[in-house]
This record gives structure tokens, sequence and C-alpha cells, in this order.
């Protein structure tokens, strides 16, 4: 059964005030001094084989980093291992399709006993994608730099779902899974699905397939979920829903099955149109997330907030973006900080059309935007991994980069 809750819009008026940076470029690390504050955009690595790129974000442990990355048969899990000296890349795992899955465009998260879930978005011979572990070797390593042992944990089947995207999977306190799948399920529109453990291996259950609830549904989700406190489960689609052009939606346990609300339907204009990004939640149980706009046509992107209001949501628009052609707005999940502030990226919007690096700061007058680094061609541009933030307020990136170019992963300090 699903129900549609309709939003109250607010809009709130912004001044964007754009910092001037000054790049010292050096062969290992790259400094940006942002001349208002003391800030620094740092480059922590440059891919440059076997990973070529990655969509992903990092997952922080302690001074380590990992992700996933694209590059030889079928892409890689990856620590970034931190010294004085600076990063050293550790390829954990090396996926050989079909046997273990290929692509894995989102991050990883880390279980209760030091492992590392995600999920591949092709399995090649099947084409549906897989959930993998990957752990350190029970056996006695002499290397510095160790692979480590995966298992696939689910093959997807189409029925079940079929081609996992973007975003680290959800955990809840009893080691279930959460995810999504852009195709698949009852009318090939994506699913929600949960993974729990069993025994000695996993369960797959089909939480909800779109498309259920017709033509006003949701469809497409790229990104992953995430859970509240009372389990209720959230998350975005790329398209559908009354307006056509994606939602934000909530799944509810019911008896024995879930009950999906839609809490947003993204008209074309106004709040900005399709969705790639998920989204993050607060304390106090806010949900805040951002519009991608549509293929790089012209038109708007926006990041927004949801709040529950009584017994629906109210959405406040926090800032838009206008998009020109070929720009994209965020593509990869917001960070928040200690006091509240809102970190976030484009893919290719801002003077160089390469992506950029914002933040928004609550006032008494509404938020306001702040353009705290414009990313330069090659190894830098197109900034869509989620972000992280570390205990002492450091967020973390990743830039695919140009073809030519592969990726990197930053950090800004603020």
């Amino acid at each position: 059964m699903k129900h549609f809750v309709r939003p109250r819009l607010i809009s709130s008026s912004n001044n964007p005030a754009r910092i001037l940076a000054v790049a010292l470029s050096g062969a290992v690390v790259l400094l940006i001094a942002c001349a208002a504050q003391a800030q620094t955009m740092n480059l922590l690595y440059h891919f440059a084989g076997p990973v070529y790129s990655t969509s992903s974000g990092v997952t922080i442990a302690g001074a380590n980093l990992y992700g996933t990355g694209t590059g030889g048969e079928g892409g890689y899990v990856y620590e970034l291992r931190h010294s004085e000296s600076g990063y050293t890349l550790n390829l954990l795992h090396s996926f050989a399709p079909p046997s273990d899955g290929a692509i894995p465009l989102g991050g990883v998260v880390f279980g209760r006993e030091g492992e590392l879930y995600g999920a591949t978005s092709s399995s090649f011979g099947t084409g549906t994608g897989t959930v993998f572990d990957v752990r350190p070797s029970a056996t006695i390593c002499d290397s510095a730099l160790c692979p480590w042992m995966e298992t696939v944990i689910n093959r997807f089947s189409f029925q079940d779902g079929s081609a996992p995207q973007y975003g680290e999977l959800a955990t809840d306190p009893a080691g279930n899974l959460y995810g999504t799948t852009l195709y698949g399920g009852t009318y090939d529109e994506g699913v929600v699905y949960q993974l729990s453990p069993s025994g000695d291996g996993w369960t797959e259950n089909v939480l909800y397939s779109f498309g259920t609830g017709g033509q006003y549904d949701g469809s497409y989700p790229l990104h992953n979920v995430i859970l509240d406190r009372a389990g209720n489960i959230y998350g975005t689609t790329s398209l559908g829903g009354p307006n056509g052009y994606g939602t934000v939606f909530q799944l509810v346990p019911s008896g024995s099955g879930w009950t999906e609300n839609i809490l947003v339907s993204f008209p074309e204009l106004n709040t900005g149109n399709c969705v790639s990004s998920g989204l993050i939640i607060d304390d106090a149980g806010n949900l805040y997330g951002a519009t991608s706009g549509c293929n790089g046509y012209p038109g708007t992107a926006s990041v927004f907030e949801l709040s529950p209001s009584g017994s629906g949501w109210q959405l406040n628009v926090l800032h838009s973006f206008t998009l020109s052609t070929g720009n994209v707005g965020p593509v990869g999940n917001l960070v928040m900080d200690s006091s509240g502030n809102l970190y976030g990226t484009t893919e290719s919007y801002g003077p160089s059309g390469n992506g950029n690096f914002f933040k928004l700061s609550p006032s008494a007058n509404g938020w306001v935007y702040t353009d705290l680094y414009d990313f330069p061609s090659g190894y830098q541009e197109s900034p869509v991994g989620d972000l992280a933030i570390d205990a002492n307020g450091n967020i973390y990136g990743t830039s695919s980069g140009e073809s030519e170019s592969y990726g990197s992963v930053w950090e800004f300090t603020p």
C-alpha cells in the first residue's frame, strides 16, 4: 500500500559568496590556500593504475581510507594506507568476473568483525550484479601490503534486483544489510532489498519493488538507503513519482511487509529535477539531500531539507543551482559538521564546468552558500562520490577525473 505525503514548499534566498583560491602544485600533494580562512584542499592520492577512477567516496578507519574503483578486468576494493610520507595504495581485492562480480560503483561499509561490505553493478555472465564482503586473510601475510579474502554473499537474479549503483550499504544493529538496485524487481524499475545473516550464509528479502504503486510511484533508484532509529528506511529515486522527475521515499514496517510513503515528488523546474544522490539524517530526524538535474540539460538543481511536521513532511529548499547545458549538480551525498553546516560537491558546475565544492551554513535569514573550491581539469574534475567527515571535521572526497588523467582522493581541512 502506498501513500503520497505532500510537503509544504519554502524557498529560501541565497547570496553566493565565492572564495578565491591560489593553487600551489607539487609532485605528490596539491595544496589550495583559501584566502578568507585558514582552510586547505589537499590531494591525498592520484590514481594512475591499476585503479583508474572511482565513483564511490571513501570510508574512514583511523588514518586509513577504503573504497572501490574501476580498472583491470572488473575493478578493485582498495585501501589507502597512511604513513608520514603520504598514502600507499593497497589492493585488497581484484574482481574477476563472472565468478565474483564486476564494476563496483558504490563504496564499502565496515561490518562488526572488521570486514567490508559492498556491491558490484555487473557480473558480466548474468549482468545483474552481486553483494560481497572482503576481510583480512586468516593466514599470516609476510608482505607489507596484503590482499584480503572475498566472498560473494548474494547474486542478483533480476527478479530480486539488478545492477546496484552508488552509495554505501546501510546496516542495522542486527547485522542486516540494506541497499537498492537500479533495475529488476516486479516491474524492472528497481528494488529495495535486505540481506540477513542466516546460518553460514545470507538470505535476501525484497522489501519493495518500484512500480508497485503504478504510474505515480518512483522508479530507478541510483543511490542506496539510510535507516532512522525506528528502523524506517529512506531513499531517493532518479525518476518517477507524480511529477515524473524523481522522489524521496520512506518505507515503514507494516505487519509482515513494508508500506511506501512518497515524501517528495520533484517537478521539472523550481526545486530541481532528477535525483542521483542519496540522503543523510541528523539527530532530530531531518533529512538532507540534493537533486542533480537531468542528463546535462538546462534546468535547476537544488539542496533540500525534509523535516517531520505533524503527519507529513516540510520541504525547505536550501539552495538552487541554475544549470546550463552540460552542467550537472550534486551527485554524491552531502555531509554535515558538528556545527550544522552542510558540505557538498557538484559534478560539473562552477566557472570551469569541472565541478565545485561548496558549503551551506544556517543563519537567521536562511542558508548561506559559499563556493569553497572550483575543481580544475584533469584528475581532480568531476567529484561524484559521497563525502565523508572525520572526528576533527576534515572532509574527504573523490573525483572521477578525465579519461586520460584518471581520478583522485582529496581532503578539505576547514
